[in-house]
């Protein structure tokens, strides 16, 4: 199916080549009499001076040679379960391995290939079934060619007249996502990933109280506290910072056992606030935590921040999938109460890297905020209907187009293939879950997981049946750093692992469940390739 749609993609790219030579003849025939000799002695680049005549035909040669190079090696052999998720060296020796240098003269197109699949002999293949060390894992095929089909037409998504289908593509999305979400007149658009979408919510927040401070700054104002778990996303911090508002804005909130924001606590963190005479501005809920992958119960969160005129934001970069299925919506109970959610679709739905949605309840509110009307972009008296001009919703100018790799890949798949990718990782979680249930040596975090990382420790044979004293656990902390390098070594799979401070936990491992490429037999490698790793410990 990979190798059908990249061919398909190319013919984008390829024309009639004898009617090429014949209507550009002379002029190339001019061009060849001034050619430039490349580093390897190569005349290819005289015709192609700039790199930029695709009618070139040795253009048209070396784009379809690279085109199915990512084929073959990055796509089909990376996905492959006999080859490893990665060769790993260490820097100084992975830099030995290709020329980094840039020269004076062209390169090649034959030393491009070379170095090209260099490059992808030295990058982890993170579309492996087996690579579960970060929040995202797997790749969808249509989203590569939405990808591919971006890339060639290389626009910029501020304004209609220059991006006109792909604004027709993001507002349908986002119309979509709304819809999910129970926004009844919601709005959105794609940010360059999710830390940058739940800064944007902060100061869509920061606006809806205080509207001055797009004129004036923070001169004068009370105190704006932003509140958050004590196991949400470090972005929020980030974008204290970045704001202006300080680090000291932001308030961690109590969690419970399995990581959730205990509502009680928030309350009262917002009392003491006010009664200090500072102003409670932003709540963070999360749904799926980044270690622990908790979901914050959003009714009660939606109920003190109606009785403090408070913004609930709800952090669903990691957790979001769960709303495309009907079997674990119920996650996230009461998503239409928040004001703002964010949502990364190269996450739990495996679209390429990035893909971020953010999503607004009010329609109008992020124009509001961060309009700026430039003359020479958003001109009133176009040829057309200017609310398509939709580069004024954002701190941003130029923006990459996100929109068509997830329209491609939700068109390819349908509801009822974006919500299996879904069912199908939470349902690898659970049988992997069980396993380590089942398997002597290996300890739940805790109980019971939410979402589809699943935290654990594995106690080799010579620490098992001891007094569990802080010596003890000090030993246990040596262990998952140990087989993560013999794993990263031997390159057969990858997972993450951490120690959990804010609940007095040492290293443990959390492996992430979503590629769609999964299945049970790779949970079983999973147990079996530590236990063969920490065989000797």
């Amino acid at each position: 199916m990979t190798r059908n749609l990249g061919r398909s993609l190319f013919r984008v790219l390829s024309t009639d080549r004898q009617s090429i030579i014949q209507k550009e003849s002379s002029r190339h025939c001019l061009l060849s009499t001034s050619s430039t000799m490349s580093a390897s002695g190569s005349t290819h680049w005289s015709n192609n001076k700039y790199g930029s005549d695709f009618s070139d035909p040795d253009i048209q040669k070396f784009l379809k040679d690279i085109q199915q190079l990512m084929i073959d090696e990055a796509l089909v052999k990376g996905t492959d379960r006999n080859n490893k998720v990665v060769n790993f060296k260490q820097p100084t020796e992975l830099k030995s391995s290709i020329d980094l240098t840039l020269h004076n003269e062209p390169t090649d197109h034959d030393v491009l290939l070379q170095l090209s699949q260099s490059i992808i002999d030295g990058s982890v293949k993170t579309g492996h079934p087996r690579f579960f060390n970060q929040l995202y894992s797997g790749l969808n095929a249509y989203g590569v060619a939405g990808s591919w089909l971006t890339d060639s037409l290389n626009t910029n998504i501020h304004t209609y007249e220059v991006s006109p289908m792909f604004i027709l593509i993001e507002k349908a999305i986002m119309e979509k996502l709304t819809n999910i979400l129970g926004y009844k007149d919601g709005d959105g658009l794609f940010c360059p990933g999710g830390s940058f979408s739940n800064i944007m919510a902060m100061n869509l927040a920061r606006y809806k109280q205080c509207p001055d401070f797009k004129k004036q700054g923070m001169y004068g104002l009370k105190r704006m506290k932003f509140y958050t778990s004590a196991e949400a996303h470090y972005s929020l911090v980030k974008g204290a910072v970045f704001l202006g508002l300080g680090s000291d804005s932001v308030v961690k909130v109590d969690t419970d056992p399995a990581g959730r924001i205990i509502p009680g606590d928030l309350e009262k963190r917002i009392k003491e606030d006010l009664e200090k005479g500072e102003a409670p501005v932003f709540v963070m809920a999360t749904a799926g935590t980044t270690v622990l992958g908790a979901y914050d119960k959003l009714d009660p969160l939606a109920e003190i921040c109606n009785k403090y005129s408070t913004w609930l934001h709800c952090d669903a970069c990691w957790g979001g999938g769960a709303l495309l299925s009907d079997k674990h919506r119920n996650l996230m109970a009461s998503i239409e109460r928040t004001h703002s959610v964010s949502w990364n679709f190269h996450k739990m739905s495996a679209a390429p890297i990035q893909c971020s949605a953010f999503l607004v309840q009010e329609k109008g509110l992020m124009e509001d905020c961060n309009r700026f009307k430039a003359e020479y972009l958003f001109q009133p008296d176009k040829c057309y209907d200017t609310s398509y001009d939709i580069g004024d919703k954002t701190v941003q100018c130029g923006r990459k187009v996100d929109a068509l790799k997830l329209w491609l890949m939700w068109k390819g798949l349908g509801d009822t293939g974006m919500a299996a990718a879904v069912d199908n990782a939470f349902d690898n979680a659970r049988y992997f879950t069980e396993l380590l249930r089942k398997n002597e040596g290996f300890r739940l975090v805790i109980p019971e997981f939410e979402c589809t990382n699943i935290c654990f420790w594995y106690i080799p044979k010579s620490l098992r049946g001891q007094e569990e004293t802080p010596e003890w656990w000090e030993k246990v902390a040596k262990v998952a750093p140990v087989i993560k390098q013999r794993m990263m070594e031997e390159g057969t799979m990858m997972i993450g692992y951490q120690p959990l401070t804010v609940k007095g936990l040492v290293n443990f491992f959390r492996i992430i469940i979503s590629s769609p490429s999964c299945d049970h037999s790779d949970m079983e490698f999973v147990v079996k390739e530590i236990e063969r790793l920490g065989e000797d410990l």
